[in-house]
Protein backbone atom coordinates (compact mmCIF):
# COMPACT_ATOMS: atom_id res chain seq x y z
CA UNK A 1 0.00 0.00 0.00
CA UNK A 2 0.86 3.26 -0.44
CA UNK A 3 2.32 6.04 2.04
CA UNK A 4 -0.16 8.81 0.23
CA UNK A 5 -3.76 8.01 -1.04
CA UNK A 6 -4.34 6.65 -4.30
CA UNK A 7 -7.73 7.12 -6.28
CA UNK A 8 -8.78 5.29 -9.45
CA UNK A 9 -12.36 5.35 -11.13
CA UNK A 10 -13.27 2.11 -11.67
CA UNK A 11 -16.61 2.66 -13.81
CA UNK A 12 -18.45 5.88 -14.48
CA UNK A 13 -21.98 5.34 -15.23
CA UNK A 14 -23.50 6.29 -18.22
CA UNK A 15 -26.55 8.26 -17.38
CA UNK A 16 -25.48 9.88 -13.91
CA UNK A 17 -22.46 11.61 -12.79
CA UNK A 18 -22.31 8.44 -10.39
CA UNK A 19 -18.50 6.60 -9.73
CA UNK A 20 -17.48 3.31 -8.51
CA UNK A 21 -13.70 4.00 -7.39
CA UNK A 22 -11.15 2.78 -4.82
CA UNK A 23 -9.30 4.55 -2.53
CA UNK A 24 -5.61 3.43 -1.54
CA UNK A 25 -4.02 4.35 1.80
CA UNK A 26 -1.32 2.72 3.91
CA UNK A 27 -3.71 1.27 6.04
CA UNK A 28 -6.31 -0.55 3.87
CA UNK A 29 -8.46 -0.11 0.46
CA UNK A 30 -11.66 2.04 0.74
CA UNK A 31 -14.30 0.68 -2.39
CA UNK A 32 -16.34 3.84 -3.17
CA UNK A 33 -18.87 5.13 -3.01
CA UNK A 34 -18.61 4.61 0.90
CA UNK A 35 -19.87 5.37 4.04
CA UNK A 36 -17.89 6.71 6.94
CA UNK A 37 -19.27 5.62 10.23
CA UNK A 38 -18.94 8.39 12.82
CA UNK A 39 -16.59 8.38 15.83
CA UNK A 40 -16.72 11.66 17.40
CA UNK A 41 -13.94 11.24 20.25
CA UNK A 42 -12.62 7.65 19.41
CA UNK A 43 -15.91 5.47 19.30
CA UNK A 44 -18.68 4.96 17.39
CA UNK A 45 -21.61 5.32 20.21
CA UNK A 46 -22.41 2.00 21.55
CA UNK A 47 -19.95 -0.40 19.09
CA UNK A 48 -16.68 -2.18 19.19
CA UNK A 49 -14.72 -2.12 16.60
CA UNK A 50 -15.15 -5.69 16.06
CA UNK A 51 -18.90 -4.90 15.42
CA UNK A 52 -17.94 -2.17 12.30
CA UNK A 53 -15.39 -4.94 10.98
CA UNK A 54 -18.08 -7.62 11.13
CA UNK A 55 -20.30 -4.87 8.84
CA UNK A 56 -17.10 -4.26 6.95
CA UNK A 57 -16.95 -0.54 7.75
CA UNK A 58 -13.66 -0.09 5.43
CA UNK A 59 -13.00 3.53 7.29
CA UNK A 60 -14.55 5.44 9.85
CA UNK A 61 -14.22 9.13 11.30
CA UNK A 62 -12.85 11.22 13.97
CA UNK A 63 -13.54 14.53 15.29
CA UNK A 64 -9.97 16.42 16.14
CA UNK A 65 -11.82 19.21 17.87
CA UNK A 66 -13.32 16.33 20.72
CA UNK A 67 -10.12 14.46 20.35
CA UNK A 68 -7.84 17.71 20.69
CA UNK A 69 -9.91 18.30 24.29
CA UNK A 70 -10.36 14.80 25.83
CA UNK A 71 -8.41 12.80 25.65
CA UNK A 72 -6.07 15.56 24.74
CA UNK A 73 -2.44 15.29 22.70
CA UNK A 74 -0.60 14.00 25.68
CA UNK A 75 -2.62 10.92 26.29
CA UNK A 76 -3.03 10.40 22.56
CA UNK A 77 0.63 10.50 21.90
CA UNK A 78 1.85 8.40 24.61
CA UNK A 79 -0.71 6.06 23.47
CA UNK A 80 0.65 5.87 19.79
CA UNK A 81 -2.11 7.88 18.21
CA UNK A 82 -5.75 7.03 17.76
CA UNK A 83 -5.69 3.35 15.92
CA UNK A 84 -4.09 1.36 18.91
CA UNK A 85 -5.47 3.64 21.74
CA UNK A 86 -9.51 2.26 20.47
CA UNK A 87 -7.49 -0.77 18.59
CA UNK A 88 -8.88 0.65 15.23
CA UNK A 89 -6.74 -1.41 12.30
CA UNK A 90 -8.49 0.59 9.53
CA UNK A 91 -8.22 3.90 8.25
CA UNK A 92 -9.84 6.98 10.01
CA UNK A 93 -10.58 10.76 8.74
CA UNK A 94 -10.21 13.67 11.17
CA UNK A 95 -12.85 16.23 10.87
CA UNK A 96 -10.84 19.32 11.78
CA UNK A 97 -13.38 21.18 14.01
CA UNK A 98 -14.71 23.79 11.59
CA UNK A 99 -18.27 22.63 11.86
CA UNK A 100 -17.78 22.18 15.47
CA UNK A 101 -16.76 25.77 15.60
CA UNK A 102 -20.33 26.55 13.64
CA UNK A 103 -22.59 24.96 16.05
CA UNK A 104 -20.42 26.41 19.24
CA UNK A 105 -20.07 29.64 17.69
CA UNK A 106 -21.16 31.26 20.84
CA UNK A 107 -17.97 30.10 22.37
CA UNK A 108 -15.32 30.69 19.41
CA UNK A 109 -14.11 33.67 17.92
CA UNK A 110 -12.79 33.58 14.35
CA UNK A 111 -10.16 35.81 12.76
CA UNK A 112 -7.71 34.92 10.23
CA UNK A 113 -5.09 34.05 12.39
CA UNK A 114 -7.31 31.06 13.21
CA UNK A 115 -9.81 30.22 15.98
CA UNK A 116 -10.10 31.42 19.74
CA UNK A 117 -12.42 29.33 21.74
CA UNK A 118 -13.62 28.25 24.70
CA UNK A 119 -14.01 24.49 25.79
CA UNK A 120 -17.97 23.44 26.08
CA UNK A 121 -16.66 21.08 28.79
CA UNK A 122 -14.92 23.41 31.20
CA UNK A 123 -14.69 26.57 29.68
CA UNK A 124 -10.76 26.72 29.24
CA UNK A 125 -9.07 28.66 26.48
CA UNK A 126 -7.29 27.39 23.83
CA UNK A 127 -6.58 28.52 19.72
CA UNK A 128 -6.68 26.71 16.84
CA UNK A 129 -4.58 27.77 13.49
CA UNK A 130 -4.61 25.84 10.23
CA UNK A 131 -1.11 24.41 11.03
CA UNK A 132 -1.98 23.24 14.87
CA UNK A 133 -5.10 21.41 12.94
CA UNK A 134 -3.00 19.79 11.04
CA UNK A 135 -0.06 18.74 14.00
CA UNK A 136 -3.22 17.60 16.08
CA UNK A 137 -4.50 15.14 13.02
CA UNK A 138 -0.86 13.92 13.12
CA UNK A 139 -0.49 13.00 16.54
CA UNK A 140 -3.85 11.54 16.14
CA UNK A 141 -2.36 9.73 13.44
CA UNK A 142 -5.04 10.62 10.52
CA UNK A 143 -5.05 8.53 7.34
CA UNK A 144 -7.14 11.40 6.14
CA UNK A 145 -6.96 14.80 7.36
CA UNK A 146 -9.25 17.80 6.93
CA UNK A 147 -8.25 21.41 7.17
CA UNK A 148 -9.45 23.71 9.08
CA UNK A 149 -12.25 25.77 7.16
CA UNK A 150 -14.33 29.03 8.48
CA UNK A 151 -18.16 27.03 7.90
CA UNK A 152 -20.65 30.23 8.29
CA UNK A 153 -24.44 29.65 9.39
CA UNK A 154 -27.09 29.88 6.14
CA UNK A 155 -28.87 32.04 5.46
CA UNK A 156 -26.04 34.16 5.53
CA UNK A 157 -25.28 37.53 3.97
CA UNK A 158 -23.22 37.31 0.62
CA UNK A 159 -20.35 39.67 2.68
CA UNK A 160 -20.48 36.78 4.95
CA UNK A 161 -19.83 33.85 2.23
CA UNK A 162 -17.12 35.59 0.73
CA UNK A 163 -15.25 36.25 4.22
CA UNK A 164 -15.91 32.71 4.68
CA UNK A 165 -14.12 31.72 1.15
CA UNK A 166 -11.07 33.65 1.69
CA UNK A 167 -10.33 32.80 5.05
CA UNK A 168 -11.10 29.17 4.14
CA UNK A 169 -8.53 29.57 0.93
CA UNK A 170 -5.96 31.41 3.09
CA UNK A 171 -6.58 28.43 5.95
CA UNK A 172 -6.08 25.46 3.20
CA UNK A 173 -2.84 27.08 1.68
CA UNK A 174 -1.36 27.50 5.41
CA UNK A 175 -2.45 23.77 6.16
CA UNK A 176 -0.95 21.84 2.87
CA UNK A 177 2.41 23.70 3.67
CA UNK A 178 2.09 22.60 7.18
CA UNK A 179 1.54 18.70 5.93
CA UNK A 180 3.80 18.82 3.45
CA UNK A 181 6.05 15.85 4.62
CA UNK A 182 2.90 13.95 6.03
CA UNK A 183 2.13 10.72 4.93
CA UNK A 184 -1.85 10.16 3.77
CA UNK A 185 -4.04 12.91 2.53
CA UNK A 186 -5.19 15.91 3.29
CA UNK A 187 -8.34 17.36 1.87
CA UNK A 188 -9.33 21.00 0.80
CA UNK A 189 -13.17 21.86 1.70
CA UNK A 190 -15.24 23.58 -0.52
CA UNK A 191 -17.45 27.12 0.98
CA UNK A 192 -19.32 29.85 -1.18
CA UNK A 193 -23.24 29.13 0.66
CA UNK A 194 -25.94 28.45 -1.82
CA UNK A 195 -24.68 30.60 -4.67
CA UNK A 196 -23.26 27.88 -7.63
CA UNK A 197 -21.27 30.67 -9.06
CA UNK A 198 -19.21 31.14 -5.68
CA UNK A 199 -19.34 27.35 -4.99
CA UNK A 200 -17.40 26.94 -8.62
CA UNK A 201 -15.32 29.73 -7.92
CA UNK A 202 -13.70 28.72 -4.27
CA UNK A 203 -13.67 24.98 -5.90
CA UNK A 204 -11.51 26.26 -8.43
CA UNK A 205 -9.30 28.33 -6.02
CA UNK A 206 -8.34 25.27 -4.22
CA UNK A 207 -8.39 22.81 -7.15
CA UNK A 208 -5.47 24.90 -8.46
CA UNK A 209 -3.88 25.44 -4.72
CA UNK A 210 -0.44 23.48 -4.47
CA UNK A 211 2.81 23.81 -2.23
CA UNK A 212 6.06 22.23 -3.22
CA UNK A 213 4.67 20.27 -6.18
CA UNK A 214 1.75 18.64 -3.68
CA UNK A 215 -1.59 19.48 -4.00
CA UNK A 216 -4.84 18.28 -1.81
CA UNK A 217 -5.22 15.07 -2.15
CA UNK A 218 -8.91 15.13 -2.32
CA UNK A 219 -11.72 17.79 -1.95
CA UNK A 220 -15.13 18.04 0.36
CA UNK A 221 -17.85 20.24 -0.26
CA UNK A 222 -18.88 21.37 3.09
CA UNK A 223 -20.88 24.00 4.81
CA UNK A 224 -24.05 22.07 3.67
CA UNK A 225 -27.52 20.95 5.85
CA UNK A 226 -26.28 24.07 7.86
CA UNK A 227 -29.84 26.27 7.46
CA UNK A 228 -30.81 26.26 3.41
CA UNK A 229 -33.48 24.51 2.32
CA UNK A 230 -33.19 21.06 0.73
CA UNK A 231 -33.99 22.11 -2.54
CA UNK A 232 -31.02 25.05 -2.40
CA UNK A 233 -28.63 22.24 -0.90
CA UNK A 234 -29.55 19.43 -3.99
CA UNK A 235 -28.77 22.40 -6.43
CA UNK A 236 -25.70 22.92 -5.36
CA UNK A 237 -24.75 19.31 -5.14
CA UNK A 238 -25.80 18.98 -8.59
CA UNK A 239 -24.09 21.76 -9.84
CA UNK A 240 -20.70 21.46 -8.04
CA UNK A 241 -20.27 17.70 -7.53
CA UNK A 242 -19.64 16.99 -11.12
CA UNK A 243 -17.29 20.04 -11.74
CA UNK A 244 -15.08 18.26 -8.64
CA UNK A 245 -11.49 17.21 -10.11
CA UNK A 246 -12.03 13.87 -11.26
CA UNK A 247 -8.43 12.36 -10.04
CA UNK A 248 -9.64 13.02 -6.60
CA UNK A 249 -12.02 11.52 -4.13
CA UNK A 250 -15.24 13.78 -3.29
CA UNK A 251 -16.47 13.74 0.07
CA UNK A 252 -20.17 15.17 1.27
CA UNK A 253 -19.47 16.28 4.78
CA UNK A 254 -22.53 15.61 7.20
CA UNK A 255 -24.84 14.45 4.98
CA UNK A 256 -27.33 12.90 5.39
CA UNK A 257 -30.25 10.74 5.01
CA UNK A 258 -30.59 7.75 2.63
CA UNK A 259 -31.83 9.82 -0.11
CA UNK A 260 -29.35 12.32 0.03
CA UNK A 261 -26.52 10.26 -0.26
CA UNK A 262 -28.08 8.43 -3.47
CA UNK A 263 -28.61 11.65 -5.24
CA UNK A 264 -24.83 12.62 -4.37
CA UNK A 265 -23.92 9.48 -5.39
CA UNK A 266 -25.41 10.58 -8.77
CA UNK A 267 -23.89 13.69 -8.75
CA UNK A 268 -20.56 11.87 -8.41
CA UNK A 269 -19.84 11.90 -4.90
CA UNK A 270 -17.43 9.05 -2.96
CA UNK A 271 -17.69 9.44 0.18
CA UNK A 272 -20.04 10.14 3.28
CA UNK A 273 -20.56 10.54 6.62
CA UNK A 274 -23.73 11.39 9.08
CA UNK A 275 -24.25 11.51 12.54
CA UNK A 276 -28.12 9.95 11.82
CA UNK A 277 -27.56 5.97 11.42
CA UNK A 278 -26.55 5.86 15.53
CA UNK A 279 -28.30 9.28 16.75
CA UNK A 280 -31.57 8.01 15.43
CA UNK A 281 -30.93 4.27 16.91
CA UNK A 282 -30.72 5.89 20.28
CA UNK A 283 -34.08 7.24 19.88
CA UNK A 284 -36.04 3.91 18.35
CA UNK A 285 -35.83 4.90 14.40
CA UNK A 286 -34.50 2.70 12.08
CA UNK A 287 -34.04 2.52 8.73
CA UNK A 288 -35.04 -0.56 6.25
CA UNK A 289 -35.49 -1.23 2.67
CA UNK A 290 -39.43 -0.15 3.16
CA UNK A 291 -38.68 2.82 4.62
CA UNK A 292 -38.19 4.03 8.35
CA UNK A 293 -39.88 2.84 10.96
CA UNK A 294 -40.09 3.96 14.92
CA UNK A 295 -40.08 1.24 17.52
CA UNK A 296 -41.74 3.15 20.37
CA UNK A 297 -44.94 3.23 18.17
CA UNK A 298 -47.50 0.78 19.38
CA UNK A 299 -47.96 -1.64 16.86
CA UNK A 300 -44.41 -2.67 17.07
CA UNK A 301 -45.78 -4.35 20.55
CA UNK A 302 -46.49 -7.52 19.18
CA UNK A 303 -44.67 -7.65 15.71
CA UNK A 304 -42.67 -10.72 15.51
CA UNK A 305 -41.27 -9.88 12.24
CA UNK A 306 -37.47 -8.69 11.84
CA UNK A 307 -36.99 -5.19 11.40
CA UNK A 308 -35.91 -5.89 7.79
CA UNK A 309 -36.88 -9.07 6.07
CA UNK A 310 -34.01 -8.68 3.14
CA UNK A 311 -31.40 -7.21 6.05
CA UNK A 312 -28.28 -9.94 6.78
CA UNK A 313 -27.01 -8.19 9.92
CA UNK A 314 -27.18 -10.54 13.00
CA UNK A 315 -30.19 -7.82 14.48
CA UNK A 316 -32.69 -9.09 11.94
CA UNK A 317 -31.24 -12.51 11.92
CA UNK A 318 -31.57 -12.88 15.42
CA UNK A 319 -34.48 -10.16 16.83
CA UNK A 320 -38.42 -9.58 16.09
CA UNK A 321 -39.43 -5.73 16.35
CA UNK A 322 -41.49 -6.99 19.55
CA UNK A 323 -38.15 -7.52 21.00
CA UNK A 324 -36.76 -4.23 20.27
CA UNK A 325 -39.51 -2.41 20.79
CA UNK A 326 -39.20 -4.20 24.56
CA UNK A 327 -35.72 -3.27 24.79
CA UNK A 328 -36.69 0.52 24.07
CA UNK A 329 -39.91 0.80 26.32
CA UNK A 330 -37.75 -0.67 29.19
CA UNK A 331 -35.04 1.77 28.45
CA UNK A 332 -32.30 -0.96 28.41
CA UNK A 333 -28.84 0.18 27.07
CA UNK A 334 -28.81 -3.07 24.75
CA UNK A 335 -31.47 -1.19 22.41
CA UNK A 336 -29.56 1.21 21.27
CA UNK A 337 -26.87 -0.74 20.16
CA UNK A 338 -28.34 -3.28 18.48
CA UNK A 339 -30.47 -0.39 16.69
CA UNK A 340 -27.24 1.14 15.69
CA UNK A 341 -25.68 -2.25 14.71
CA UNK A 342 -28.28 -2.76 12.18
CA UNK A 343 -28.58 1.34 11.13
CA UNK A 344 -25.31 1.25 9.93
CA UNK A 345 -25.42 -1.92 8.94
CA UNK A 346 -28.74 -0.32 6.43
CA UNK A 347 -26.16 2.65 5.23
CA UNK A 348 -23.14 0.47 4.68
CA UNK A 349 -25.16 -2.30 2.39
CA UNK A 350 -26.87 0.73 0.59
CA UNK A 351 -23.76 2.75 -0.68
CA UNK A 352 -22.19 -0.78 -1.59
CA UNK A 353 -25.38 -1.48 -3.27
CA UNK A 354 -25.04 1.59 -5.30
CA UNK A 355 -21.34 0.81 -5.74
CA UNK A 356 -22.90 -2.27 -7.46
CA UNK A 357 -25.59 -0.83 -9.54
CA UNK A 358 -22.95 1.83 -11.25
CA UNK A 359 -20.96 -1.30 -12.29
CA UNK A 360 -23.80 -2.89 -13.67
CA UNK A 361 -24.54 0.28 -15.80
CA UNK A 362 -28.02 0.51 -14.43
CA UNK A 363 -27.33 3.39 -11.46
CA UNK A 364 -30.35 5.66 -12.37
CA UNK A 365 -33.19 2.52 -12.50
CA UNK A 366 -31.99 1.44 -9.40
CA UNK A 367 -31.61 4.49 -7.10
CA UNK A 368 -35.27 5.45 -8.80
CA UNK A 369 -36.60 1.99 -7.65
CA UNK A 370 -35.06 2.36 -4.38
CA UNK A 371 -36.52 5.22 -3.46
CA UNK A 372 -39.96 5.01 -4.63
CA UNK A 373 -40.20 2.09 -1.96
CA UNK A 374 -39.47 4.68 0.75
CA UNK A 375 -42.33 6.99 -0.43
CA UNK A 376 -45.26 7.04 1.51
CA UNK A 377 -43.78 4.47 4.49
CA UNK A 378 -41.18 7.17 5.34
CA UNK A 379 -39.93 9.23 2.37
CA UNK A 380 -39.27 12.12 4.39
CA UNK A 381 -37.55 10.37 6.96
CA UNK A 382 -35.57 8.19 3.93
CA UNK A 383 -35.06 12.11 2.15
CA UNK A 384 -36.60 10.41 -1.05
CA UNK A 385 -37.46 14.08 -2.30
CA UNK A 386 -39.96 13.84 -5.34
CA UNK A 387 -39.20 16.09 -7.69
CA UNK A 388 -42.75 18.19 -9.17
CA UNK A 389 -45.25 15.72 -7.98
CA UNK A 390 -44.04 13.18 -10.67
CA UNK A 391 -41.60 10.61 -8.97
CA UNK A 392 -38.08 10.38 -7.80
CA UNK A 393 -35.94 13.31 -9.89
CA UNK A 394 -34.33 11.17 -12.58
CA UNK A 395 -32.32 14.60 -13.84
CA UNK A 396 -27.95 14.98 -12.90
CA UNK A 397 -26.37 15.49 -16.05
CA UNK A 398 -23.39 13.69 -16.56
Amino acid sequence: MTSRLEFTTRQQDSATSARAGEIRLARGRIETPMFMPVGTVGSVKGLEPRDLVDMDARIILGNTYHLYLRPGEQVLEQMGGLHRFMAWDGPILTDSGGFQFFSLSRFARVDDDGVRFRSHLDGSRHAFTPESVIETQRVIGSDIRMVLDDCPALPAPRSRILEAMRRTTLWAQRSLQAARHLDGATFAIVQGGTDRTLRREHLDALSSLSFEGRTFEGLALGGLAVGESAAEMDEVLHEIAPRMPQDRPRYLMGVGKPGDILQAIAAGIDLFDCVLPTRNARTGQLFTREGALNLRNARHRVDDRPIDAECPCPVCATHSRAYLAHLFRSREILAPRLASIHNLRFYLDLVREARSAIIRGDYERWMNATMRRWQGTGGPDMGARTQGGSGVDPRIPV
